[in-house]
């Protein structure tokens, strides 16, 4: 037996069957290159770095997106970042649909590659575009049409619905974008091509970070757009990295192409990814339901408060990103391993990936904690402001040595199937748990946001030691797909 890990290598094969370890520097510079490696032979540790360098530095890139978003945007006041937070409170709607169908074509997509199923993965492929295309149509147009009062449900004073129904407009009518990105960026993770999801994520961001300041402040030739040009750029980027993907698809990127044979609407096929996705489209809705929540609870103690807790989760979206990273490679090899029935492979997988997030995160969360001021400094001159994302910072810092193992187990259900154990501790967790506790503290404590922030560390402590012990129990092996 062997396998070729790129065009001029062949990999060594142990007596256990999987094969020798290579050197680091040569795993990352293929990881980066994009690999045809079968993902079920290799060494884990190699198939871990295999998947997780690419998605890590895809998320990596989104996180300095959203930094630099809200940097630019930060210079406008605090309308105009109170304008952002609104609107992507809103947008987690459209995320979570998108994500949710992602996932359910991610895991489906995985478990035929395992099975060396290809032509299966494309037709999954197929379906999971058509779906997007069908809950964009709907979600951007009832998004273009509704955004002002939307805005104004979600607590807009005046002056921010005056310079941000624009914003909203574009970002929520412009959805398609979102949909397709997500969905075909999944499939390709699912069958091992990470390195396609993080060029097309690349190059959207890039575009997104090199128009953004040209159309905010109308540099040279562009118009000065103020708020509106990030939402223009956000659009236009993601626009462009739909095209990249769709033609990848086309031409075939290692393990994942889609040809002519492939392009037929299956009813079957289609309803099967929907009924998976279903249980992630909820589970991903408890999540985001619980944060517009919490925008809402924040939002009563006025535009400063509001604009502090974009800057803090913005900045906390930095670092969980990457860590996402190493989660979807975790659900990438859970369903790979169980379509080749090797079970005990998936399990050492979530465990080796969760410690990996666990230096990461823990490394992150102590650098947040000592210069979470200096931090925010940086992207509000509004004093308030500044200090209530100091605040959030430092507190959901602390739980962030959590967030590394709960992201990855949450994800590892998906990935394996299982996607009706995360929706109910999503359930549990954030609408019974957190958002009650956020309201409380906030209020009734007399905490203002930190009882938000506070409530939000709690919630994620709880979520990552119940997973784990659901985990051990090893159900989620059994999970069809």
């Amino acid at each position: 037996m062997s396998l070729v890990i790129d065009s001029t290598e062949p990999a060594q094969v142990t007596p256990e069957g999987e094969h020798a370890r290579r050197p680091r520097w040569a795993l990352v510079r293929d990881a980066i290159r994009g690999t045809r490696a079968d993902l079920t032979s290799v060494a884990l540790g190699d198939a871990i770095i295999l998947l997780a360098v690419p998605m890590v530095l895809e998320m990596c890139m989104e996180s300095i997106f959203a930094v630099a978003d809200v940097f630019w945007v930060g210079h406008l006041g605090a309308d105009a970042v109170a304008t952002v937070g609104l609107t992507e409170s809103m947008m987690i709607v459209i995320y979570t649909l998108a994500m949710g169908l992602a996932m359910g074509a991610m895991a489906t997509v995985a478990r035929r590659i395992g099975e060396k199923d290809p032509d299966g993965a494309a037709r999954t492929t197929v379906q999971a575009i058509a779906l997007g295309l069908i809950g964009a149509a709907v979600m951007g147009t009832l998004g273009a049409i509704f955004a002002p009062r939307l805005l104004q449900m979600m607590g807009a004073s005046p002056s921010v619905l005056a310079s941000g129904t624009t914003f909203a407009r574009i970002m929520l009518g412009g959805c398609v974008s979102v949909f397709l990105l997500f969905l075909v960026n999944s499939c390709f993770r699912g069958a091992g091509d990470a390195a396609v999801s993080m060029r097309a994520l690349w190059l959207s961001n890039a575009i997104n970070i090199g128009l953004g300041p040209l159309l905010i402040f109308g540099v040279g030739p562009f118009p000065r757009m103020g708020v509106t040009g990030a939402a223009v750029a956000t659009t236009f980027g993601r626009s462009v990295g739909v095209l990249y993907v769709l033609w990848k698809l086309s031409v075939g990127s290692g393990h994942l192409a889609v040809a002519r044979r492939h392009l037929e609407i299956m009813p079957a096929l289609m309803w099967k990814v929907v009924k998976l996705s279903g249980s992630v489209t909820l589970q991903f809705t408890i999540g985001s339901a619980s944060w517009i929540l919490l925008v809402r609870i924040v939002s009563t103690f006025g535009s400063a408060a509001l604009a502090g807790y974009t800057i803090a989760i913005r900045i906390v979206l930095f670092a969980l990103l990457p860590s996402w990273g190493l989660a979807n490679a975790a659900a990438t090899l859970v369903g790979q391993s169980l379509g080749a029935k090797q079970p005990e492979r998936a399990e050492r997988a979530v465990w080796t990936a969760a410690r990996f997030n666990l230096y990461f995160l823990g490394s992150i969360g102590v650098l947040f904690v000592v210069f979470a001021g200096r931090l925010a400094s940086v992207f509000t001159i509004d004093p308030e402001a500044a200090h209530i994302a100091t605040v959030g910072l430092r507190t959901m810092a602390v739980g962030f040595p959590f967030n590394a193992y709960g992201m990855v187990f949450t994800q590892s259900f998906n990935g394996a199937g299982d996607t009706r154990t995360p929706t109910w501790l999503n359930l549990g967790v954030f609408w019974f748990l957190q958002t009650p506790m956020a309201w409380l503290l906030a209020t009734s404590a007399g905490m203002g946001p930190g009882g938000a922030f506070l409530a939000v560390a709690i919630a994620n402590g709880t979520l990552a030691v119940v997973a784990g012990m659901i985990f051990r129990r090893g159900k989620w092996k059994l999970a069809r797909v």
